[in-house]
């Protein structure tokens, strides 16, 4: 069984290659064959991406992250970061001029994921090298392509920022096993770990491992007393550089939960204070190296908490309870992995088995194995912090896969060395199982053929997905495009299409910064036909738009009696409501008529 590998510069860039290029190869054919007539920018995120990109390329300026085209007519700004939007909107600039805007933005939509894909697998392989050797960067690099997780975030029209958090999730987590050995890494991972955190705050649980693990290094060892000074000071210096390209001057000290401002560099501030301070202390014991630790962060926690204690409940504490209760509550992908066993099954399998298989082999490989027990520590850190938080949110899923990969390569490497010694049946199936355990897509066609069995809540929920792809594509558009710009009301997973592919103005899209106007899609939808007047009015909307297929079209089991929603379903909507939709449009388009 392996021990432990011998640092290596680099692995096979070569065998780095030959992989990339299969996966790029099966990811585009899917995208081209498998998904032909379906939506390109299928997902919410990815359109409203490309909304964002296309009003930053016609001069929205850089610290303007108004969406004005929705929550019409007063905008609203989202909590979103230009560090993405920059080089896809560099891949348009470069493609409109040969393919025309329209097309340059499907291009850049293929050319940026299959990019971040390169780069997920050559980190990838850099931490199986370094932790298994070189035998274990093979199935590092083949095993994420088979996740539902990664392929997911890496498919042609996947240009939300999801994607770039994974890579800066196995960079961090490289970066850290990397300081190890090499102090001035643990600067790398706290400008990384600062990185990802102006990128998005749900990379909040890699964090909390990096910080982690840069602590208990120390505690364990005093001699990493600069390693952990390192990462401290870079992470706070990291946050405060990104938080000063992030906003303008006069924004810098207001405080917001769900984006990175004075709460999230208050608390890079206090764990640089807290492990420089620890670090120049002539502690020797582990538990007075705990103690110190414990102390002074807690204290420099407490701090922040009292002078931000809007945000002890998360990113989403200052949300509209109702629309916690009532929305957020009802995202498959924000419910826990538990629940998400019966209404994806296929999904929570493929990368909730991986992902906790992988912390019992780290946990196993401590406990037998005597040499790399420091770094395979560190991986411990990040494991189990990613874990913990895809069993809370199955969409924590994708944060987990790729730190469980060193693990599934040195489960892989430790079977076949078995197998090469005693070459007999057990030895055999104990190497496919290895590959097998680990390989989301076999998993999930694995439970996919056993719910086809049993018909119940996940093809309801696999259905309801479908059924309203085809308002997503381009063409269901096209109508809605040659009329003037107006004001839509319309369900709220249809708003980020529309801007994307009209000039007209929405209420709601499903982004929590716009709680004005997501209420209000559900109040449309769902109060009285006379509120629902009112709403129009105050919004001055001339277009209601729907995808009859869409939850919000059907309304909540409390809707009213003579709701949009009841009244649709009974084909007995008020006069004022006008259908001016061709017969055989996808989309329905209703006009308000004046009162």
């Amino acid at each position: 069984m392996t021990n432990s590998a011998p640092h290596r510069a680099t692995p096979d860039w070569r065998l780095v290659l030959l992989v990339l290029a299969a996966a790029i190869a099966i990811l585009v054919i899917r995208a081209v064959i498998g998904r032909a007539g379906m939506p390109f920018f299928a997902d919410t995120d990815d359109a409203m991406r490309m909304v964002m990109v296309r009003d930053f390329l016609h001069g929205q300026p850089w610290y303007d992250l108004t969406a004005h085209r929705l929550n019409t007519p007063f905008g609203a700004e989202l909590h979103w970061s230009r560090l993405v939007d920059v080089p896809i909107a560099i891949l348009v600039m470069i493609f409109t001029p040969l393919l025309g805007p329209d097309t340059a933005m499907i291009a850049a939509g293929y050319v940026w994921p299959m990019a971040l894909l390169g780069v997920l697998l050559w980190f990838s392989a850099l931490l199986a090298d370094r932790l298994v050797g070189p035998e274990g960067v093979l199935p590092a690099l083949v095993l994420p392509v088979l996740n539902p997780a990664i392929t997911a975030e890496f498919t042609p029209g996947r240009v939300d920022h999801h994607n770039v958090v994974i890579i800066l999730t196995l960079a961090t987590v490289w970066a850290a096993v990397e300081s190890v050995r090499r102090p001035r890494f643990a600067i790398v991972c706290g400008l990384l770990a600062a990185t990802a955190l102006a990128i998005a705050t749900e990379s909040l649980p890699v964090i909390a491992a990096a910080i982690l693990a840069a602590g208990l290094l120390w505690v364990f060892a005093v001699t990493k007393a600069a390693t952990m000074r390192n990462f401290g000071l870079a992470f706070a210096a990291g946050c405060a550089v990104h938080l000063a390209t992030f906003r303008l001057p006069n924004r810098w000290f207001e405080a917001a939960c769900d984006v990175l401002s004075p709460v999230y560099l208050s608390v890079a501030l206090a764990v640089a204070a807290t492990f420089t301070l620890a670090s120049l202390m002539p502690v020797q014991g582990r538990w007075q190296r705990f103690g110190v630790l414990a102390v002074l962060g807690g204290l420099g926690m407490g701090l922040v908490a009292l002078a931000f204690p809007q945000c002890l409940h998360g990113p989403y504490g200052e949300l509209d309870p109702w629309l916690q209760a009532n929305w957020i509550a009802g995202i498959v992908e924000a419910k826990p992995w538990a629940a998400s066993v019966f209404e994806l099954p296929a999904y929570a399998i493929a990368v909730g088995i991986p992902a906790l298989l992988g912390t019992l082999v780290v946990l196993y490989r401590l406990w037998r194995v005597q040499q790399g027990r420091a770094e395979w520590a560190v991986l411990l850190a990040f494991v189990l912090c990613t874990a913990l938080i895809m069993l809370a949110q199955i969409r924590g899923a994708r944060l987990t896969v790729m730190p469980a990969m060193p693990a599934a390569a040195w489960l892989i490497v430790a079977a076949r060395q078995r197998y090469l010694a005693q070459p007999r049946l057990v030895t055999i199936l104990g190497l496919a199982g290895s590959w097998l355990a680990f390989s989301g897509v076999v998993l999930a066609l694995v439970v996919t053929l056993m719910v086809n069995l049993a018909p119940g809540r996940a093809q309801d929920v696999a259905q309801a997905r479908a059924s309203k792809e085809p308002c997503l594509v381009p063409a269901a558009f096209a109508d809605l495009a040659a009329l003037p710009p107006e004001r839509i009301m319309s369900p709220i997973d249809l708003g980020a299409h529309i801007m994307l592919y009209t000039p007209h103005e929405v209420v709601a899209a499903p982004y929590h910064r716009n709680q004005l106007g997501v209420r209000d899609a559900f109040r449309f939808f769902n109060d009285p036909i006379d509120d629902a007047r009112a709403i129009i009015e105050q919004r001055g909307i001339g277009l209601v738009v729907i995808c009859p297929p869409m939850s919000e079209v059907r309304g909540l089991a409390d809707r009213a009696d003579d709701s949009f929603a009841a009244l649709y379903a009974a084909g007995n909507l008020p006069a004022w409501l006008v259908d001016v939709s061709p017969t055989d449009a996808v989309l329905r388009t209703f006009a308000v008529l004046p009162q």
